[in-house]
């Protein structure tokens, strides 16, 4: 397991002796798909590495709405934040999309390990740093691009040049989710994808036939 903890660059600078301690302190949680692991607003006190699965991190409309803000996979944490904000309760609801096992870590003891620790303060500082830097390239692709635009820039992040297919894991509403549309119209959009000869989508795969093109999709501003 201090293996696997490694991965996670909030971990990749700790020493043994404090892997160890954290290790002695940590907990193993099993979710099955769709369990929820805690709801915004309830008390915190751990936050969480993913050791095998997917979490989706979501926000609750007065009306019932879900709107996610964040899927993360195996190799990452998760509610780390809180050791900072001084709130007590979690932001964002979790819960498991398929079967998950993470890793619950003390927040409080590991919060008084930084203290003694700079090096694992900025590791830290640089984690959160990058998340905010992608919730800010979220927020000015949902703000500047159309549905069409937040699909192909999508996966154009998802099939990287050396790559040219994609195998989804994940719900298409999850997806539209994520990507503030409706799953309705990700499907109106990947199907004009395909009739343009940009994409073929065969069943949960996607294979890219002209990056070119969708990366015209992907910086057309309205």
């Amino acid at each position: 397991m201090e293996h696997d903890l490694r991965q996670a660059p909030l971990f990749s600078g700790l020493s043994d002796a404090q892997l160890r301690r954290v290790m002695q302190r940590a907990v193993t949680v099993r979710l099955d798909e769709g369990q929820w692991l805690f709801g915004q607003d309830e008390p915190a006190a751990r936050f969480y590495f993913v050791r095998s699965g997917q979490m989706r991190l979501f926000r609750l409309s007065a009306e019932g709405g879900e709107k996610i803000i964040e899927l993360v996979g195996p190799g990452q944490t998760f509610a780390e934040a809180l050791m900072f904000m001084g709130t007590g309760t979690y932001p964002v609801c979790a819960a498991a999309l398929g079967p998950a096992q993470l890793v619950s870590i003390d927040a409080g003891d590991f919060a008084a390990m930084l203290k003694e620790s700079p090096e694992s303060c900025f590791a830290l500082l640089g984690d959160l740093s990058k998340r905010l830097h992608a919730l800010i390239a979220e927020i000015d692709n949902l703000t500047l691009h159309s549905a069409g635009g937040r699909v192909a820039r999508w996966l154009l992040a998802q099939i990287p040049p050396e790559r040219t297919e994609l195998a989804l894991d994940v719900r298409k509403a999850t997806l539209a989710s994520r990507l503030s549309i409706k799953p309705e119209t990700w499907s109106r959009i990947t199907r004009r994808l395909a009739e343009q000869g940009i994409i073929v989508v065969d069943g949960h795969r996607i294979r890219l036939l002209d990056r070119e093109a969708l990366r015209a999709i992907a910086d057309d501003v309205p």
